[in-house]
This record gives structure tokens, sequence and C-alpha cells, in this order.
């Protein structure tokens, strides 16, 4: 009779493709895969953001463009006499030039209304101004100019000042010296000082070295922006509108300011220290402000140490916030799949890889779905509902996944805490950093805590 004896069975080892350290790997790869949609969704706002720019140039030049408001500035035409000495020989010639003068006060008051022009999904904000200009040329300086009166052409005297688009106009502005009035008209006459001049001939032959008062209002349209451009010796600018978010750009920021929800009010008070250019001169054909073309567009040339004003940007640029909220798409992947492992491990219950896959593709979705309620809806809302779509889908998946209510709950309360973070730095402007630093380091404290409580050894 043969005896069999039992061989001891030794226990199957288990392959690296099934230890933790491996689904570990492959998790990390899946999230640095997904910075690929992400990124593609991240160029598809920049182009819907693109778009709107063209849309709103296409508005706005219908309407018309941002409007700056120069001058006016005194242009009388000059003899001068300049002396060239060649081989020895001197010869002196009459040269044709201008006396510019600039004005001693200058007061500007304007009324804006600014409102949004729509097209299609598209806003571009146009405003109608009501501008009143006063203020009064000093006497000619002749002692340091060496400026002989007998050579000045009083009968042909310009006063000219320039308006970035003529077409906003809605009448012909009228400009009143002493008791004449008299009607601007564009100037073709050679005068290059500003983009777009507008002028008089106010016949100074019986004024000639005395002060000249001046007074005329602008009824006109622009969008975007008002600014000024700072020639008077005193200068002084009040803008005021019903517009609850201006930004004051340019070179001087407003001496006062009162800004509420629904109106403005803004005045400058500027001497002549701040400004870059002399009270008077003689030059041939002096440029303030010029247009130079390029290939694709047309500029404005000018000294940026005299422009002053207001914006008008609308109150939420949902590509902006989108963009921003988009760039956090990699730490809200990553924190989630983090906590979708660490569920895995305290219920012992395996999820496959593919299931973190359509986790990822969930969240990936969810900047699509942003974007596309944004622009209709605005950010706030779109955020709102994406965040709870999203929520709503991936908890529903947990809860298929494990058929336990109470996971889900967990991680929908952790998505919902994810997506209230980001939303809230994506708001803040100065403490986003600060804000953003804390947080993170709040959460990799959590996780920390978590993953000493584990024991990864047994799994």
């Amino acid at each position: 009779m043969e005896i069999h004896q039992n061989q001891p069975t030794t226990p199957s080892k288990s392959s690296f493709f099934d230890t933790m350290l491996f689904k570990i790997f492959l998790i990390g790869f899946i999230t640095i895969l997904l910075l690929i949609p992400s990124a593609l969704i991240q160029e598809l706002v920049i182009e819907r953001q693109n778009r709107q720019t063209e849309v709103i140039k296409e508005v706005t030049d219908k309407w018309s463009t941002d409007q700056e408001i120069a001058g006016p500035v005194l242009v009388l035409p000059y003899q001068q006499t300049v002396t060239t000495t060649e081989d020895g020989k001197t010869k002196a010639e009459q040269i044709k030039t201008n006396i510019y003068i600039l004005p001693a006060q200058l007061n500007v008051l304007s009324d804006v209304s600014p409102e949004l022009l729509h097209r299609g999904i598209y806003d571009a904000v146009v405003y109608n101004a009501k501008i009143k200009i006063q203020g009064n040329f000093p006497e000619l300086e002749l002692k340091k100019s060496g400026i002989n009166t007998a050579n000045i052409d009083w009968k042909n005297a310009r006063m000219v000042f320039g308006l970035s688009d003529l077409k906003g106009l809605k009448n012909n502005p009228t400009i009143q010296i002493l008791d004449k009035r008299l009607e601007a008209e564009p100037e073709f006459s050679g005068i290059k000082l500003f983009a777009k001049n507008l002028s008089i001939n106010p016949e100074l032959e019986n004024l000639k070295l005395s002060q000249i008062p001046f007074q005329f209002e602008l009824d006109l349209r622009g969008s975007t922006s008002l600014q000024f451009l700072h020639l008077g010796k005193n200068t002084h600018v009040q803008v005021k509108g019903n517009w609850g978010n201006p930004s004051f750009t340019g070179r001087y920021l407003p001496d006062s300011r009162a800004v509420t929800n629904s109106e403005f009010n803004a005045q400058w008070k500027l001497p002549a220290y701040n400004r870059p250019y002399p009270q008077q001169w003689i030059e041939q054909d002096a440029i303030l402000s010029s247009l130079q073309k390029t290939e694709d567009k047309t500029t404005v040339k000018e000294d940026q140490n005299a422009i002053f004003g207001v914006k008008f940007i609308p109150a939420v640029d949902q590509y902006q916030q989108t963009l921003r909220t988009a760039k956090y798409s990699f730490l809200v992947i990553l924190l989630s799949f983090i906590a979708l492992l660490f569920t895995e491990i305290l219920l012992k219950k395996k999820i496959h890889i593919i299931q973190y896959i359509l986790v990822g593709a969930a969240m990936t979705v969810y900047y699509a779905l942003l974007l596309a309620f944004s622009e209709q809806i605005g950010f706030d809302w779109a955020y709102s509902i994406a965040s709870i779509a999203t929520l709503l889908l991936i908890s529903t998946f947990i809860y298929l996944l494990f058929k336990n209510i109470k996971p889900a709950a967990i991680f929908a309360a952790i998505l919902a805490v994810f997506y209230t973070f980001i939303y809230t730095i994506v708001q803040l402007q100065d403490l986003s950093i600060l804000v953003g630093s804390i947080g993170l380091f709040v959460i990799i404290a959590v996780i920390m805590y978590l993953s000493a409580k584990m024991d990864w050894f047994k799994n």
C-alpha cells in the first residue's frame, strides 16, 4: 500500500501589476494624460476670447472707437531767420515755421453715459458724452524765445484740437473766442499736431499779444475709454457717469474719486510740472500724436506721459475667469483621484483603472460646460450649474461602485469643497496667492494625516 505524503503549498506571489504602487503610478499617469484635453479647453477659451475681441471691434468701429481729446493748441505761422555758414560764407535764410502755444488754464467737464451694445452673445461698452471745455491762452512770451512779432502771420493763425475718431461727433463743434463763435472744421492745411485735427481761424489781428479765452462743447460718441492729453499749464478735468466699474488709466490717477455700484465721479488737477511739453515753442511741423499704420492695424503714437482718463470695462469677464479656473484642473483632478484612492483603501473594495479614467473625463468635461454656460448666462451661474452637475454625476457613479450612500456623500462633500475653494481663488485678485497657498497647505496636511492612519503594507 502506497502512502502519498502531502506536499506543503507555497502561497502564490502577487504580480507587481496588482500592487498598490503600480496603481498609484497608473493614476499619476492618467492625471498627467488628462492635461492634454485640459490644455485644449484652455485654447478654446482663448479662441472664444479672441472672437469676442473681434466682434467688439466690429461694433465699436461702426459706433465710434475710443476717444482721446487733446488741445486746443494755438498755432501761429512764423517766418524765422536761420543763419548757416558754408565754405566760410554766412548765409541768412527765411524759413516758414510755427509758434505753438499751449493753454494757461484748461478746464474739462465730462458727463458720460455708457451702455452695452449686444451682438449675439457678446457685449460691447459704448457711450455718449457731453464735454465742456474752457480755458485761455497766455500772452505771447517774446523775450526768452526771441520772437519778432513782425514775422508772425496773425491772419492765418489757427486754433487746433484733436479727437481720435471724428465719426463720433454728433454735431459740428463751435468754439467761442470772446464774442465770436466759429465753427470748427477738419484741418487740411498740413498741421499734424494730432491724429485727427479740427481747427478754426480765430482772426487774431486785433488781439495779438493779449490773453485769449476760449470755450466750446463736444457732443460725441465713443467706446471702451475716454482719455485726455495733459496740455494746460493748469489742467482740471472732471469725468462723471453712470458706470459702476471704471478703470482709471494713463500716467495720472485722479486726485479725488467716488465710485458706487451705479456711478462714478473723478477729478484730476494737474500742474505744468507733470506736463512733458513747454508752454510755447517754435517748430516747423510739431506732432503731439500721430497715426502709424502697420500691416494689421493702425495705432496712435504719442507721449504716454501725458495721457490719462477712464476705461469702461464690463463688470465680469467670463473668459478670463473661465481660463483661470481651467488652470487649476490638474490640481482638482489629482486631489479627487487621491480622495478616491483613499476611499478604495478604507472600504477595501478595488476600483478599476478604467473607472478612474471615467471620473477624470467627467471632471475635464466640466470645464467645457463652464465655458459654454458662461457665454450664455454669465460666469457665476455657469460655475454653479457645471459644479452641481459634475458633483451629482460623480457621486452617483461612486454610489453605484460601492453600493453605499456614505462614500458617495463623503466624496460629494470633498468635491464641493474643492470647487468652492477654486471659485474663491478665482474671485480674489490681490489675495488669491495667499488664500490659495493656505488652502493647499491645509489640504496637504489633511492628506498626510489620513495617509498616516492607513496600513499601506496590508493593502
